[in-house]
């Protein structure tokens, strides 16, 4: 079975489809300019919101959870999106939202101010890089060349290359220019999403009749039919939860107990993008020869053994190697999973994009908590067996899909 759903014919390279195509060139760009954006105002915005508008520490905390009006406006986003077929209109609405949101927040004068516009700007926002990846999809469906995954891998690259250099950018340009100066280059870089796909737009492929979605129709996804990419996507989000507790109490815990100095912090939480970029052009690769779930599964496995050498490695050599793991975890997930999400719905695609791609709002939750009463009741460094437990129940859970499902 896994053949029917991987095993595609020789075609084009998947560098020669990105540069040919004026719609994956113009991904490529935009996806770019959201991790450049998006991280570079995540790291600083509860500075802001404390420096700025003077909100107590304890309640500029409390707009993380804001995002967690993302998966349901992602999920409204992809539905609209699946019944339309307008991928890029939709793309380019959510863009100006992701700018107004932004604009609205350097402007604010009010603590009240940013959490609504998070709530009602920046939550549909998170759904552009959604639509885009459903526009990719729609379009490399009429092909069948086997670069198809190879593709969506290079713009999903472009993503994580936004978040290598973002919070560096985001960093610099707060300390020389401000915050409400970085909030506004923020705004216009979700702007500026737009000008490489200019007008362009993807119409929808006919879709086949199926129970979940008649052809025709108007219908979203049953409920029914969505279970798999639900489950698979509840695994994501043990995984990436642990991401949140790492970088919420991994610094604190560099600086003030292993006493390592500031070089050597910045180090250690710069490698693992830089070892994730090295791995993700091979994932795809990988992953057509022992099966997309399977890799995952084993990328899971080394999020254990990450969070295991924070826990009982205290020593610099410790952090890299945790480091280095956890950049073979994303290197992983970051290239396969909307590729598995959207296949795991294929009736569907954009809902599908729009809800793998807003869990990342829901695992900043999971982390949040779990590391703040992890740390009360355990302390540091053993808060991070709980993402190693996370990560535990994520191996076997994608091991039992790969052996189950047809997408393997």
């Amino acid at each position: 079975m896994e053949a029917r759903v991987f095993d595609q014919s020789e075609g084009p390279s998947a560098i020669k489809q990105v540069l040919s195509s004026p719609l994956y060139r113009g991904a490529t760009m935009a996806m770019f300019l959201s991790g450049l954006a998006t991280s570079a105002a995540a790291p600083q915005i509860v500075l802001f919101l404390v420096k700025e508008l003077r909100i107590s520490l304890p309640v500029a905390g409390l707009f993380y959870l804001t995002s967690l009006v993302a998966p349901i406006a992602g999920y409204v986003v992809g539905s609209y999106s699946d019944r339309t077929g307008n991928r890029l209109g939709l793309f380019r609405i959510c863009a100006i939202l992701g700018f107004l949101g932004w604009a609205g927040i350097a402007i604010s004068t009010a603590a009240w101010m940013p959490f609504v516009m998070s709530a009602f700007f920046l939550a549909f926002s998170v759904a552009a890089a959604s639509q885009v990846f459903a526009a990719l999809h729609d379009d490399l469906g009429r092909g069948g060349g086997r670069a198809n995954e190879s593709v969506v891998a290079i713009v999903r690259m472009a993503l994580t290359a936004g978040w290598v250099l973002g919070p560096v950018a985001g960093t610099w340009l707060a300390a020389e220019a401000g915050y409400r100066t970085m909030l506004w280059a923020t705004a216009l870089c979700f702007l500026l999403q737009i000008v490489p796909l200019g007008t362009l737009n993807v119409s929808v492929p006919p879709r086949q009749s199926t129970p979940a979605l008649p052809a025709g129709s108007g219908q979203v996804a049953s409920w029914r039919s969505m279970l798999p990419l639900l489950v698979f996507t509840g695994f994501f989000i043990l995984v990436y939860g642990g991401e949140s507790i790492k970088y919420g109490f991994l610094p604190l815990y560099m600086e003030e107990t292993l006493r390592l100095d500031a070089g050597t912090r910045g180090a250690v939480i710069g490698i693992q993008p830089f070892v994730e970029l090295l791995i993700m052009p091979f994932s795809v690769v990988l992953g057509r020869r022992i099966g997309f779930l399977w890799l995952m599964s084993l990328a899971a496995a080394l999020g254990v053994a990450a969070n295991i050498c924070f826990a009982v490695w205290s020593t610099a050599a410790g952090m890299f190697a945790g480091q280095i793991l956890m950049g073979g975890v994303w290197g992983v997930f970051a290239a396969l999973g909307i590729i598995v999400a959207q296949r795991l719905l294929p009736q569907a695609v954009a809902t599908a994009s729009a809800i793998f791609m807003s869990s990342a709002a829901l695992s900043t939750a999971l982390g949040g908590a779990t590391g703040g009463l992890g740390v009360a009741l355990v302390g540091l460094p053993n808060v991070f067996f709980f993402p190693a437990a996370f990560s535990a129940v994520a191996v076997i859970g994608l091991a039992a899909m790969a052996r189950s499902s047809e997408l393997k």
